[in-house]
C-alpha cells in the first residue's frame, strides 16, 4: 500500500522513477506505489567472520588464516550503499579476502607470525580506501589464527627449542662469568682490607713502641735529674758516713784483709780534725 515503518537504526532511500529522490529517517513513511521505490538500509555495525582459507607468504609458505571484519554503513552516505554497489556485504568480504592475500604475499612467514597486528592494520587501511565509495566504514579487522603446515611447525619448534637452549647456555655462562668476577672482586677487596689492617696494626705497634721508648727515656732522664739533685746536696761528711756504713758491712764479713783506697784517708780527715788528731797520709793501710 506504499506504507513503510523506518526503525531507529535504519534509513529509507527513496527512488522516484529510478532516480534518488530523498533519504528518510525513523518513523511512519509513505512511498507512492509504482512511481517510487523505497529501500531500507541497516546502519548497525555488522560482524562478518571469513572462513579459513589458504594464503601464500613471500617465502612461498602456505598458511591457513581466518579473520573477522567489523563494518557498518555510514549514516550520511546511506544512499551510496544502494546506488554504488549491488551487494555491499558480499563486496566487503570478497575485498577483504583479496586484500589479505596481497598483504600476506608481501610478508614472510616469520614476519606474519611476529607482526600480526601490522598485517591487521594494513588490511584495515586498504579496505577503507575502497569501501568508502560504497558508504561503508570498516571499523576493525581481527586475525584469529595463522596456521603454517605441520612440517614448518615442526621445524619452527626445533628452531625455538634450539634458541631456548642457546639462550639458557648463554645465560648460564654469563652467570658463571659474573660469579667469577664477583669472587675475584671479593678476594681483591679482602686482600686490600687485610693489607690495610696489617699496615694499621704495624703503625699502631710502632707508635706504641715509640711512645714506650719516649716514656722510658723521660723516666730515665727524670731519675738522673733526681740523682743529680740529691748528689749536689751531699757534703763530705755525709759521704764519709756512707763509707763507714760500707766498712761496717765489710767488717761483718769473715774476710781478714781489707784494702782501702787512698781517697779513704782524705774522707776521714774531717773526722780526725774534729777529734784534734793529726792528718793521715799514705797510699793505703790494711
Amino acid at each position: 500500500m506504499g506504507i513503510a515503518v523506518v526503525k531507529q537504526f535504519e534509513k529509507l532511500v527513496v527512488l522516484r522513477w529510478g532516480k534518488l529522490n530523498r533519504i528518510q529517517g525513523a518513523g511512519f513513511r509513505f512511498v507512492f506505489p509504482i512511481m517510487e521505490d523505497g529501500r531500507k538500509v541497516d546502519l548497525r555495525e555488522r560482524v562478518q567472520k571469513v572462513p579459513t582459507q589458504k594464503y601464500i607468504t613471500a617465502d612461498n609458505v602456505v598458511v591457513d588464516m581466518d579473520f573477522v571484519i567489523y563494518y557498518r554503513v555510514m549514516e550520511e552516505r546511506a544512499e551510496m550503499a544502494v546506488l554504488n554497489v549491488q551487494n555491499f556485504e558480499a563486496a566487503v568480504v570478497n575485498l577483504a579476502v583479496a586484500t589479505l592475500r596481497a598483504v600476506t604475499g608481501a610478508t614472510s612467514l616469520a614476519s606474519a607470525l611476529a607482526e600480526r597486528e601490522k598485517i591487521r592494520d594494513t588490511l584495515q587501511l586498504r579496505l577503507d580506501e575502497v569501501t568508502g565509495r560504497w558508504g561503508v566504514k570498516v571499523s576493525q579487522v581481527e586475525i584469529n589464527e595463522i596456521d603454517p603446515p605441520p612440517g614448518v611447525k615442526a621445524a619452527m619448534e626445533r628452531e625455538k627449542s634450539a634458541s631456548a637452549i642457546k639462550t639458557a647456555e648463554i645465560t648460564e655462562s654469563e652467570g658463571q662469568r659474573q660469579a667469577q668476577i664477583n669472587r675475584a672482586e671479593g678476594e681483591k677487596q679482602s686482600a686490600i682490607l687485610q693489607a690495610e689492617g696489617k699496615r694499621q696494626s704495624e703503625i699502631l705497634q710502632a707508635e706504641g713502641d715509640r711512645q714506650a721508648a719516649i716514656l722510658r727515656a723521660e723516666g730515665f732522664s727524670t731519675a738522673l735529674d733526681k740523682i743529680y739533685q740529691v748528689a749536689s746536696t751531699v757534703d763530705a761528711k755525709t759521704m764519709s758516713l756512707q763509707y763507714f756504713e760500707v766498712l761496717k758491712e765489710m767488717g761483718a764479713s769473715p774476710a781478714t784483709k781489707f784494702v782501702f783506697p787512698m781517697e779513704f784517708t782524705s774522707m776521714l780527715q774531717p773526722f780526725l780534725n774534729l777529734g784534734g788528731g793529726r792528718s793521715i797520709q799514705g797510699k793505703g793501710s790494711e
